[in-house]
């Protein structure tokens, strides 16, 4: 009789048999040192630095408006004079200098004082901004690094799928050789195992692109990584009630929080402008001491002297200065700044729906992946169970080799289904959390607990007792 095809045969094709011998030990990352790395290396996010570290400079630019002005300077001049008289023409030169200083204190300019206030949000919305991105790094690199582990347990089964249908095809030409098949089967063997062979390729260069995003991502290259263990718990949302997590969203979505600072700053920036039609009103000192003629101290020709080669002067006083008119610019500054608070409203309206359906999303995608993960286990065995059963149709003569492929095919849809389903429930999770403004390292750490340095995707691909399973019925005493 011939042997039956199952999921173990692929899989010990492709692990040679070594179901109970460890893998050897490597150089593999975990999560959190991907995250590490990325924090330390990542272009985007040091680039989100330099701009937050620029944004927060927008606060001392615009309390330097309310501050004392102090200047100094000097003045050097060398005058030549000719003057005509009935004594004929006179002529002399003069050098002079003059030093000068002089200090201004606003006391009242409303304009400058509501700057500062816009500044002021500008600078906290900055630094909220910067907090987003760091956050979203977070998911990144999860996203990267699940990313690299579905790309190897996909050609991991993959791989195991194609020596399945080489066995399909050994077996084939083996009942065609001594006449209980007909060439037809031979060659829809042929073209399973070429098609299972072309999938391989794919899922091979699927794993070096995830590899390189994750490059990408860090600026490291990296041997390996470690795996998830089947043994991670996969459990509904605490809490599992969609209203609360909306609810702290609305209070913890950095991006959320970041578009109120924005409005803030568009309420601050009206204000401003509008206070351009005000007066304005400040101190000023002024000291002064030099040549008498470039202090405007000048004698008379053909007067007493008045004054010495050398004048000095101070003076303090107020000044007062009311815009009168403009040329409207005033008022058209007004009008766009109502436009800008408008569409700072407006955002941060659209940004709170988004929030909100990611949310509300996120958690039905976690309860949804839940069931899934379960669903898609059970599916395995079950679709082992129909490939067997196939099997034994096609040898007694009441299936096709088209029953076998597409039981085949079937089967290692639900590994890679199963697979895939995991990975949506982790980073579903994160992006829940994102959404929720909770996300943080501390939920890499705890993935962490949960990761297999010794991890061998060929052989790990499938949970540990569905593998012990496979390997039963390679020996002949199915356990499904």
């Amino acid at each position: 009789m011939l042997r039956r095809l199952s999921l173990a045969v692929a899989i010990a094709a492709i692990s040679h048999g070594a179901w109970a011998e460890p893998a050897q030990t490597s150089n593999r990352a975990d999560l959190l040192t991907i995250y590490q790395d990325a924090l330390a290396n990542n272009a985007d996010l040091a680039a989100a630095q330099a701009e937050y570290q620029a944004q927060r400079e927008v606060v001392p630019q615009a309390r330097a408006g309310l501050l004392p002005q102090v200047n100094a300077g000097a003045n050097v001049s060398d005058t030549r004079s000719e003057v005509d008289s009935s004594l004929g023409t006179q002529s002399g030169s003069r050098s002079g200098i003059a030093y000068q200083a002089s200090l201004s204190q606003p006391i009242f300019r409303a304009d400058r004082w509501f700057q500062l206030q816009a500044a002021q949000a500008s600078s906290e919305q900055a630094a909220l901004q910067f907090s987003a991105t760091s956050q979203g790094l977070i998911l990144q690199s999860a996203e990267a690094y699940f990313g690299v582990l579905r790309a190897q347990d996909n050609l991991a089964t993959t791989k195991a799928e194609e020596a399945a249908f080489k066995r399909q095809l050994d077996q084939a030409n083996e009942r065609f050789d001594v006449g209980l098949s007909d060439k037809t089967d031979v060659l829809e063997a042929q073209a399973g195992y070429d098609n299972a062979r072309a999938n391989r390729l794919i899922a091979e260069r699927n794993v070096a692109d995830a590899f390189q995003s994750l490059t990408t991502l860090t600026d490291r290259l990296y041997e390996g990584l470690e795996g998830v263990k089947h043994s991670l718990p996969v459990v509904e949302p605490v809490p599992n009630d969609a209203q609360a997590w909306v609810d702290t969203a609305a209070q913890q979505n950095l991006n959320l929080q970041a578009s109120n600072f924005a409005v803030q700053a568009a309420e601050e920036t009206l204000r401003q402008r509008k206070a351009g039609h005000a007066p304005t009103l400040d101190a000023v000192a002024q000291y002064q001491k030099g040549d008498n003629d470039l202090l405007g101290f000048r004698n008379s020709a053909g007067q007493p002297l008045r004054y010495g080669p050398d004048a000095e002067q101070q003076s303090i006083g107020l000044q007062l200065n009311i815009p009168l008119y403009s040329g409207g610019l005033t008022s058209s500054q007004v009008r766009e700044s109502y436009q800008r608070l408008n569409q700072a409203e407006q955002s941060r309206e659209s940004l709170r729906r988004q929030v909100v359906q990611n949310t509300r999303n996120f958690h039905r995608a976690v309860n949804t992946d839940v069931e899934q993960v379960k669903a898609r286990r059970q599916t395995i065995i079950s679709t082992q169970s129909a490939l067997e059963a196939t099997q034994i149709g096609y040898q007694v003569g009441t299936r096709n080799i088209v029953d076998v492929l597409d039981a085949q095919r079937q089967l290692f849809s639900a590994v890679r289904n199963y697979n895939n389903a995991r990975y949506d429930y982790l980073l579903n999770n994160l992006r829940l959390k994102q959404a929720a403004g909770t996300l943080s390292p501390a939920d890499l750490e705890a993935l962490d607990s949960f990761l297999n340095p010794l991890y061998d995707p060929d052989k790990d691909f499938l949970p540990e007792d569905l593998a012990k399973a496979a390997e039963a019925t390679l020996q002949g005493n199915p356990q499904f």
